[in-house]
C-alpha cells in the first residue's frame, strides 16, 4: 500500500430497541380459590408465599391486579401457562396481557 492511499473504515451503529413491555393481569371471579391464585403465583412468575399471597388479597379486593410486567413473548407465555393450569384444575381464572403504558 503506498503513502497516497487511504483506508477508510465505516461503522454501522443498528440501535437495538428494547421490547415493549406488558401487563399480566389476573381477573378476580367466585370460583377460583385463592389458594390456586397464589400458587400459580409462585410457580409461573416466581413470587415468594407471602409475596403471592399479598397479591391475591389485591385481586381479590380490587377486582384485578398486575401481577407481572414483561416482554411480550414472555408475557403472552405466562398468560397461557396460568389459564392451562387453570383449566385444567376447573377454574374459570382469566389473564388478560395489555401494553404498559408506563414505559
Amino acid at each position: 500500500m503506498s503513502q497516497a492511499e487511504t483506508i477508510v473504515a465505516t461503522r454501522t451503529k443498528n440501535a437495538v430497541k428494547e421490547p415493549s413491555l406488558y401487563r399480566v393481569i389476573y381477573l378476580n371471579d367466585n370460583t377460583t380459590t385463592m389458594e390456586f391464585v397464589v400458587e400459580t403465583l409462585i410457580e409461573f412468575f416466581g413470587y415468594t408465599e407471602e409475596t403471592a399471597a399479598q397479591i391475591t388479597v389485591d385481586i381479590h379486593d380490587a377486582g384485578s391486579a398486575t401481577v407481572a410486567v414483561l416482554p411480550f413473548e414472555i408475557a403472552e407465555q405466562k398468560g397461557g401457562e396460568v389459564t392451562l393450569s387453570a383449566r385444567s384444575q376447573n377454574f374459570p381464572l382469566q389473564v388478560r396481557i395489555e401494553p404498559d403504558v408506563t414505559n
